[in-house]
Parts: C-alpha cells; sequence; structure tokens
C-alpha cells in the first residue's frame, strides 16, 4: 500500500505522549516575565505627564511615580525605558496590549479592573473627595449634588464610583472631563462648576493654588494607588515588585518620597512673616558680609541673592532634601561640579556658587528683557528651568501678549500644568505655578531687606512691624 505508514493504537497513545512532554517541556523552558527584562536589560514602564506622577523639572525627569520606576529599574539591574501617555485610556491601552511591563501612574486598583489587570502591593492610599468653593453652600451627602454641576475626571476611576452610587442615587449626573485635577480645582473656586470629585492626596497637593476649595465629604472608602501589569504577567515580576516596595517602606525610602511630594506642601509655598523676620536678626548677620562680598563680583544686589537663600533654605548652611539637593542656596551635584562648588555644605561656598549660578542664567535671559523684568524672569528659570520658562514667554507672545513682561508671562507660566498647552511646548510639562510663588516670595523678601536696611536704626522696628502685619494679611 502507497502512502503514509499506518500508525497504531498503541503508537498512536505513544505518540501523542510524546508530543505532550515536549510541548510540557517547551513550556517549562520559556522564559518569565522577570527573564525577559533580564535578557533585554530594560524595564519598560507607562506613567502619564502630571503632578506627582512625572515631569521635568528644573535639573531633569521628576516625580514619585517617576522616581519610583527609577529606583526600581536600579534593584532589578537594568536600564528605565519611561513611555509617557497623555491620557490614562493610552495608558490602559499599553497594558491591554502588552506594549509595556507595567504602568506607574498614580492609578488606584480598582476592583471593576481586576479582571483586566495585575496589581503590586498598594503603596499610597487615597480617598475620592467631593469639593466645593469655600463661601458657597457645602454639600453633605451625594444627594445634595443633584442638580449642581459636577464634574470629574475622564478615564478615572471617580466615575466608577459614582456609577456604583447611581443606583440609590437616579438623579445625580456630572460631566467627564478631559482635564488635569489643578483644572477642575481651578473650575470650582472660578465658579465654573459647582462641586469636583477629586482624591484626598490631590486635593492637598493643589489646595495651595486654590485654597478656596475645600473638602466637602469622603465619597467611599479609601482606595489603594498600585502599580498596573498586563493580565498576562507572570508571578516573577509582581513578586519581584511587591519585595521592591516591602524594602523601601521598611528602610525609610518610600517615607522620604512621601515626604518630598505630598508633606509639608504649604512650607514650599509660604512661609510666616514672624520667621522671616526672626531670621533676619538671629541667621542672616552670619552670612550678611558673604552676600554683600559675592554680590559684587556677580553685579547683583545683595539683598536679593540673600532672598533666594532664604527661599531655598531658610540660611541653613546644613539644609538638605531626600533628592540631593544641599546647602544654603540648595544646589544640586551638577550645579555645584559646574560651578566648581567641592562642599555644598559649607556656606560660603554654596553662597558663591550660588550667586555666580544665578548670575550665569540672567545672562541666558534675551537682551530685549529690560530690568526688573529680567530678573523676574531670570528667578523663573532658576527655579523651574530656563527652557520652561522660554515656553511660557512663547505661549504668552502666541496670545498677543509680551513675552519681555513678567506681569504677562507670569500668567502663562501656569499653563504649562495644562495639556492643552504644554503639549505645544518644546520642553512640555511644568509645575509652573511653583515659579510664580517663588518670584513672589523673593521679591517679598527683597523688598524687607531693602526696606530694612534703608532704614535708620530707629525706624528698623517700624518697618518690622508694619511688614508683618501686611503679610499676614495677604497670606493665603
Amino acid at each position: 500500500m502507497n502512502g503514509a505508514p499506518l500508525i497504531s493504537l498503541d503508537n498512536w497513545k505513544s505518540w501523542v505522549l510524546l508530543l505532550l512532554s515536549t510541548s510540557l517541556l517547551a513550556g517549562c523552558n520559556k522564559p518569565t516575565s522577570f527573564e525577559k527584562i533580564q535578557k533585554h536589560k530594560t524595564l519598560h514602564v507607562i506613567t502619564r505627564n502630571a503632578p506627582a506622577v512625572y515631569f521635568e523639572g528644573r535639573h531633569g525627569p521628576m516625580g514619585f511615580e517617576y522616581e519610583l520606576a527609577q529606583l526600581f529599574a536600579e534593584e532589578l539591574d537594568v536600564n528605565l525605558e519611561l513611555k509617557v501617555a497623555s491620557t490614562r485610556s493610552q495608558i490602559l491601552s499599553a497594558l491591554d496590549n502588552e506594549y509595556t511591563h507595567l504602568a506607574s501612574a498614580f492609578m488606584v486598583a480598582s476592583e471593576t479592573r481586576s479582571a483586566r489587570y495585575l496589581y503590586s502591593r498598594p503603596y499610597l492610599e487615597t480617598t475620592p473627595v467631593v469639593v466645593y468653593r469655600y463661601g458657597s453652600k457645602r454639600p453633605r451627602e451625594i444627594a445634595d449634588l443633584i442638580g449642581q454641576r459636577t464634574g470629574v475626571i475622564s478615564d478615572s476611576y471617580h466615575s466608577e464610583e459614582l456609577t456604583a452610587l447611581e443606583a440609590q442615587h437616579p438623579d445625580v449626573e456630572w460631566e467627564l472631563l478631559d482635564v488635569e485635577i489643578i483644572d477642575l480645582m481651578k473650575m470650582v473656586q472660578e465658579k465654573e462648576l459647582d462641586y469636583a470629585v477629586v482624591t484626598s492626596i490631590e486635593l492637598d497637593i493643589h489646595q495651595a493654588y486654590y485654597p478656596r476649595v475645600k473638602k466637602a465629604f469622603e465619597v467611599g472608602e479609601a482606595q489603594q494607588i498600585s502599580w498596573y501589569f498586563p493580565k498576562t504577567t507572570d508571578q516573577t515580576l509582581i513578586a519581584k515588585a511587591n519585595a521592591f516596595f516591602t524594602r523601601i517602606e521598611a528602610d525609610g525610602t518610600l517615607l522620604h518620597l512621601k515626604e518630598r511630594y505630598f508633606g509639608h506642601l504649604e512650607q514650599l509655598n509660604y512661609v510666616g512673616a514672624r520667621t522671616f523676620i526672626r531670621h533676619t536678626n538671629s541667621r542672616l548677620p552670619k552670612y550678611e558680609q558673604k552676600f554683600k562680598s559675592v554680590s559684587k563680583k556677580v553685579d547683583l544686589d545683595w539683598r536679593l541673592i540673600a532672598s533666594i537663600g532664604y527661599q531655598e533654605s531658610h540660611w541653613r548652611p546644613k539644609a538638605m532634601s531626600p533628592t540631593g539637593v544641599r546647602g544654603l542656596m540648595m544646589l544640586t551635584l551638577p550645579t555645584a561640579k559646574e560651578m566648581g562648588v567641592k562642599n555644598r555644605l559649607d556656606p560660603d561656598a554654596s553662597i558663591d556658587g550660588g550667586a555666580r549660578y544665578f548670575a550665569k542664567i540672567k545672562k541666558r535671559v534675551p537682551a530685549e528683557v529690560t530690568e526688573p523684568d529680567r530678573t523676574w524672569l531670570a528667578l523663573a528659570s532658576y527655579n523651574v528651568g530656563f527652557g520652561h520658562v522660554q515656553d511660557a514667554r512663547k505661549l504668552t507672545e502666541n496670545a498677543g501678549k509680551d513675552p519681555n513682561k513678567w506681569v504677562d508671562v507670569k500668567e502663562f507660566l501656569p499653563l504649562l500644568q495644562k495639556k492643552k498647552y504644554y503639549k505645544q511646548t518644546k520642553y512640555g510639562y511644568a509645575r509652573g505655578n511653583e515659579p510664580v510663588i517663588y518670584v513672589q516670595n523673593i521679591r517679598r523678601y527683597y523688598d524687607v531687606l531693602t526696606w530694612l536696611t534703608d532704614s535708620q536704626p530707629d525706624e528698623q522696628a517700624v518697618a518690622q512691624s508694619a511688614f508683618q502685619d501686611n503679610l499676614i494679611k495677604v497670606s493665603p
């Protein structure tokens, strides 16, 4: 008989068993998720451009989630390949299509998404809250939202919370808006919305900018923020992530990061008038001569350099941040090297390096910018980075205003926080409100130092008292 040989039943069984064992063996040899990362020496992470997540800061990439991802890649001894999404839906799509190993984007591990994604152990906890404008009627429960304009960010888990409550409160309606949290809060403060739903952490982060936006009540229970993984991820990578979070929680690293990005938020933007006056008497005299001698070398007013120093460290020579910024002028290591400062904790060296660095930035400001706007734009650049200030100047010019005037540019710096605007710029997202507050604070300190040092001794006590009373009134 021609053709393929017949296989007996016994041979068939043996053949099937051979195929099954071969397949099982092949399956056993299949590399795990972690082994694939090791092989390619790269950890792919997707995130989003937003406060407390990821942004380009004054000295490079920053953000709570960015730093977590970088630390995890270092622990795995691989390179970090970061992709930045514009929306939460893009992040979810990348996970669905296995374009990334994980998402580190300040996202809640919601129960409704557990069928689609896997989660790490939580590393933050937050609670959804309804916010309102102080001075208007405060809502006390979900029923109070009926007939009111309530905003919710699209692709966020807040809509899931409200949907779950819809059965009990079918008349409650809300608007899904493709904006960031800071936009929602501004809309509430400016009465464009009656209420909004945000997380408690995000409210804390932005309340300094919009102090009239207050918490009304909580919606549901506390939620856990975790890393997201594609559903196909095996436990090898997730186990590594969980062990990583356990370690950084035990050794204090996680606590330092939380403190940096979420703790003492008001301290980063405002300091008390009484504290400032006290420090001009107790701390400034120790460094006043150094401020004066260095400022002569760089042709700047010593009181301006002293004001920068106070904003940076409250004139504390041993000041340190968890990110490695140190000294009275809070120099980063790259800036210290650039300025030839060997010991950042030496107050004389720090003042010298900080003054020369500011003078260098000021020279970069375009020649058409005149004083005092030249100084204010240089201060903003010292804080947020020269590139971001140039982006803001371009937005100012495009709007038909004067890019050489601080009074106009300071209106557009905060727009670098909005996706609609930072997508148009070269350097992308920036926490644009911070340099505005930074410059305003320094101008305030500079004015009072000028007032105090130009006054006669018998006028100084009156000047101090008047400034203190005035500053307390205007502080948020």
